[in-house]
């Protein structure tokens, strides 16, 4: 079988630090050729992979002002649509641009669904020749026919098992008043516990306000964008992880890392957040700042090598690739194309 996995191009694949669809992306690509799928992954043309490598943008937009991330956006789907005739299959994991000219290709297309950014994009998934994956159930668009929900799987090598961890909790994502940062400092006071904030500032003006003037170096420390090795000698060390996000969250790759480090995560009760944390195993769910300073207190009755144990069964990047294997094949069965299929362990859901 020959798969064009169309990526987005805003960072490099996999990413320096911030990028979580890049990082998605270029998992899959690297599993999939593992098991003997011929892979040509569409991204940057500084990107990393064991799959052949094509495209026309140099770097990531966001990684240079001077890149236009419309144009380029746009010239990165064209270059690859006009390839589509080459492969038995079109998997998107690039938002709604490509949908837009679905009819201009000339190979199945599968669509994940890594988000929606708003109501207004909804007419390009509405009317697109287009099968989709969603990430969550959570996430589902009522209109929209998935053919499965696909929880995203990460690197299990690059998460070492930490089994004591530390006293300090970890907030980890962007800097966002959707990822509550404020409210993890306000969790962590409460419960007596230092804070390190680990992420990108993508709200200057909430940073300035919300957050900058608690960051003191010693209750509240703030280390910016965290590589992947760095990532899981944070995680590891943390109590764990606060999510106290204020959206509904497709899915959380940083909870996932954090529980694989053994590092046990307490997340509002929105979004995928159900789906993704199994209650007293892999973390707690609360509904609120006093909730949640609560669970910071019972952190201690939490196995963390049975948090990694669970963490690593449902999101191994490994179980990933196997259920996009099982949809390709779905897919393209009519068209008397064989791949090679191992079996990979089974989602679980609590």
């Amino acid at each position: 079988m020959k798969v064009a996995l169309l990526g987005p191009v805003a960072w490099r694949t996999p990413p320096r630090h911030y990028g979580p669809w890049e990082q998605v992306t270029g998992l899959l690509a690297d599993g999939l050729v593992a098991r003997g799928v011929d892979v040509t992954l569409f991204a940057t043309l500084d990107s990393v992979t064991s799959a052949v490598l094509d495209g026309v943008c140099p770097r990531g937009y966001a990684e240079d002002p001077t890149m236009d991330g419309r144009v380029w956006e746009a010239m990165h789907v064209a270059h690859a649509l006009a390839r589509s005739a080459e492969f038995d299959l079109v998997h998107s994991h690039l938002d709604w641009l490509p949908l837009a000219f679905a009819d201009h290709c000339d190979a199945p297309l599968l669509t994940t669904v890594h988000g929606f950014s708003g109501p207004g994009i909804m007419p390009a998934y509405a009317r697109a020749r287009s099968a989709y994956v969603s990430i969550s159930d959570a996430d589902r668009a009522a209109g929209l026919d998935y053919l499965a929900t696909v929880y995203h799987g990460v690197a299990v090598d690059g998460l070492p098992f930490a089994a004591d961890g530390g006293p300090g909790l970890v907030t980890l994502g962007r800097v966002h008043p959707d990822k509550g940062t404020h409210l993890a400092i306000e969790i962590a006071r409460r419960a007596g516990r230092q804070l390190t904030i680990c992420g990108i500032v993508q709200d200057d003006g909430y940073f300035t306000e919300k957050v900058a003037p608690h960051v003191d170096g010693a209750r509240v420390r703030f280390l910016g964008p965290i590589g992947p090795r760095r990532r899981g000698e944070v995680l590891g060390a943390s109590a764990a992880l606060l999510h106290p996000i204020a959206f509904d969250e497709p899915f959380g790759l940083s909870v996932v890392e954090s529980m694989i480090c053994g590092t046990p995560v307490v997340a509002f009760r929105r979004g995928s957040m159900p789906e993704v944390v199994d209650e007293g195993v892999t973390g707690f769910l609360v509904l609120g700042v006093e909730q949640a300073a609560d669970a910071v207190g019972r952190l201690a009755t939490i196995d963390r090598a049975g948090c990694r144990a669970r963490a690593v069964r449902r999101f191994g990047a490994d179980r990933m690739v196997a259920d996009y294997m099982r949809i390709y094949r779905q897919i393209v069965l009519g068209a008397g194309t064989d791949i090679v299929d191992e079996p990979g362990p089974q989602p679980g859901r609590a």
